[in-house]
């Protein structure tokens, strides 16, 4: 029997399967360490709307970038700081625990993830271990006079199956601090072996603490690459996105159409839209670095303009969005079946992802979050996407 779908439906029938978004990854191609110096690291260059042999991505390496970029073009990041979110500790039972901060709901109260969760009933008790920090941590001595850290389980969150917990903060200090005392900055799982230090897993410019995951795409950045950026007339802006644990997990859905993605707070201040408004109308790109600031950007965006924005977003990029501010993208190597996947595939179409995801695979690239990175131009950008 002839097959009555029109290539054109066929695409998009492919595009609403999650299936469609896998792929088979080496192990040995996840990264375990970040590349030293930053950025040495390797950097996939997509420039042409097309794919063919002729319009292969160009290989270069990631401090190549000011001459791959145009003298007016912005570069938009995001300055979120990763904190030390995943604590250890014991129960007055004396049964080791972990928890994993996901975000403050109200003052010192934050939703977590909790090993092993059937024990955290409602009013347990928790004592949080200080840890013994690493030479290239954070800091080299303790940032409060005679820690201490508990906090009580108030209720389940259904949602996530976390919970929420309050913590007991002795006067004259904060929460922040102690994390740095009790706290480990919390590596995705599929970095088993790293022998990174912890400033390692933010980027250079990190500056408002919030996220637990790095927006990874900015981690290649040095002060020298930024300082020749700017020497080249390549300005950058700043959003602010603080990236949660479901930003790495994979679609659970069949049709990519109907997932509902979590909520991740943002910042994008008027200073930065001023500064894409005059771009745009002096000829310049909006170039964003990773997919958390074009999460940003796209979701301050919503109402057909974008505008100052400060707070929550569950915007879900996929293919058949309609772009309002990105013009250009740099950003990692994602997870099969991941919205990230879907999103870059919003932006050059996703058979075209996939098959420069295998040429990555066949020259080697380093994957996930301190793997290598890709830069897709405007040029490359799909017609009507």
């Amino acid at each position: 029997m002839k097959d009555s779908f029109s290539p054109q439906e066929k695409d998009l029938e492919l595009d609403c399967s999650v299936a469609s978004y896998d792929y088979k990854l080496p192990p040995e191609l996840i990264a375990q360490n970040p590349a030293v110096p930053r950025d040495s690291s390797r950097l996939l260059v997509v420039d042409s709307p097309t794919s063919s042999t002729e319009t292969a991505p160009l290989h270069h390496i990631f401090h190549d970038l000011p001459t791959l970029l145009r003298s007016g073009d912005l570069l938009v990041m995001n300055n979120t700081r990763v904190i030390p979110a995943r604590l250890y500790g014991h129960k007055s039972t004396g049964a080791k625990i972990q928890v994993l901060l996901l975000e403050e709901r109200q003052h010192n109260c934050w939703l977590a993830l909790v090993k092993p969760g059937k024990s955290f009933k409602q009013g347990t008790k928790i004592v949080f271990e200080a840890r013994q920090l690493r030479i290239g941590d954070y800091k080299d001595s303790s940032p409060v006079s005679n820690p201490q850290l508990t906090a009580t389980v108030l209720e389940t969150d259904s949602a996530t199956g976390g919970r929420l917990l309050q913590f007991d903060v002795p006067e004259g200090e904060t929460l922040v601090q102690l994390l740095e005392v009790f706290g480990e900055v919390p590596l995705p799982p599929y970095i088993t072996s790293s022998e990174a230090a912890d400033e390692q897993y933010q980027t250079v410019y990190a500056k408002q603490p919030g996220a637990i995951a790095a927006p990874t795409a900015g981690l290649h950045f040095t002060p020298e690459l930024l300082q020749e950026l700017r020497d080249r007339k390549i300005d950058r802006a700043f959003v602010t996105l603080h990236v949660g644990v479901g930003t790495f997990r994979p679609v659970e859905v069949e049709d990519v159409t109907t997932h509902q993605m979590h909520e991740e707070w943002i910042e994008v201040p008027a200073a930065t839209v001023e500064q894409i408004r005059a771009t745009k109308a002096a000829g310049g790109r909006i170039i964003a670095v990773g997919t958390t600031a074009v999460r940003a950007l796209e979701g301050a965006a919503q109402s057909g303009n974008l505008q100052p924005f400060c707070g929550k977003t569950d915007l879900f990029i996929y293919p058949g969005y309609q772009w309002r501010v990105v013009d250009g993208l740099i950003t990692n190597f994602h997870l099969p079946r991941s919205s990230l996947l879907m999103l870059v595939s919003a932006l050059i179409g996703r058979q075209r992802l996939l098959n420069i995801y295998n040429e990555a695979i066949a020259f080697g690239y380093r994957f996930y979050s301190f793997g290598d990175a890709m830069l897709i131009l405007p040029s490359a950008v799909e017609v009507g996407s």
